[in-house]
């Protein structure tokens, strides 16, 4: 089955840096967009910026531009989201995905001094 699971989130002060990962299973990774996304309570999850199977970047969001940055490496089945500059508004759980389904448990970054 789609598995999708996150990691590499932390607490992390204002201006720091952090990288996710996303290592997906079930389904020929090399051939899919991956999207990442990120959810704070009370709030709809939000579509953060994504990386196609060609490795081109996509952006969702004016507010992490020049910040944050995508990568994947097709045969370790993952992808990454680097994030520099972090700012208090980025505190969320941060989740990744192909299909809009079968989420993970998303992985929490905290960024606060």
């Amino acid at each position: 089955q789609v598995q999708f699971v996150e990691s590499g989130g932390g607490l992390v002060q204002p201006g720091g840096s952090l990288k996710l990962s996303c290592t997906a299973s079930g389904f020929t990774f090399r051939s899919y967009t991956i999207r990442w996304y990120r959810q704070t309570p009370g709030k709809e999850r939000e579509l953060v910026m994504g990386i196609d199977n060609s490795g081109q970047t996509l952006h969702y969001t004016g507010s992490v531009m020049g910040r944050f940055t995508v990568s994947r490496d097709d045969d370790k089945s993952t992808a990454f989201l680097h994030m520099n500059s972090l700012k208090v508004e980025d505190t969320a759980v941060y989740y990744c995905n192909a299909f809009d389904k079968w989420w993970g448990q998303g992985t929490q970054v905290t960024v606060s001094s």
